[in-house]
């Protein structure tokens, strides 16, 4: 089974055709901006312009807008091709890519967020969550987390200010998408957005 994979949640914005586990083609490409525009052209670049079985796509946590982006690209080409669509956590992937390079081991992964924020989560060896992901300032994040590995875009920044760790500067990729445990797939239909959205309605 095929499988194209999308992760355009975060600064990263990466691509994947999978057969199997085995990665076919992919790009990652550090953005920080600009992911709609440079989504689809990475998706037509790669063998059978993507097509597959089944499509994966991050859900996040993230930038609203990446995370929205991904999601609708990921539901219109799975309506076009008549493919499985399923979600995977973003956090969940770095944890994975995080093992790969420094063995089984408990992970802290903590990537930006909003407002000066990060989001954070723990995961264990067999890259399980171990506890619920949270939207947290610096400190609340360096008191709150115990694993020697760190990883993810501000685990430099997490490791410096607990002053013990090791750290790990990951961006998600699509590419490392066979190294996630399956019982985290999920339908893709609720982002993860971690953290309220900063656009609220007017009272009444």
């Amino acid at each position: 089974m095929r499988t194209l994979v999308i992760d355009s949640a975060t600064e990263a914005c990466s691509v994947a055709l999978l057969d199997g586990p085995a990665l076919v083609a992919g790009e990652c490409r550090l953005l920080g901006r600009g992911h709609a525009e440079a989504l689809v052209p990475m998706i037509a670049a790669l063998p059978g312009k993507g097509r597959a079985d089944r499509i994966a796509v991050a859900l996040g946590p993230g930038s609203f807008t990446g995370v929205r982006v991904g999601l609708a690209a990921a539901r219109a080409l799975a309506l076009a091709w008549q493919c499985d669509l399923v979600g995977y956590p973003t956090l969940a992937l770095v944890a994975a890519m995080a093992r790969e390079q420094a063995g089984a081991q408990p992970c802290d992964v903590a990537m930006t967020g909003g407002h000066g924020e990060w989001f954070v989560q723990s995961f264990g060896a067999d890259g399980l969550p171990l506890r619920e992901l949270a939207s947290l300032g610096p400190d609340a994040a360096a008191a709150g987390t115990f694993a020697t590995l760190v990883a993810g875009s501000q685990a430099e920044a997490l490791v410096a200010r607990r002053g013990t760790g090791r750290a790990l500067a990951l961006h998600p990729d699509a590419q490392r998408f066979a190294l996630l445990p399956p019982a985290l797939l999920r339908p893709a239909d609720h982002p993860l957005y971690g953290r309220a959205p900063d656009a609220r309605l007017p009272a009444a």
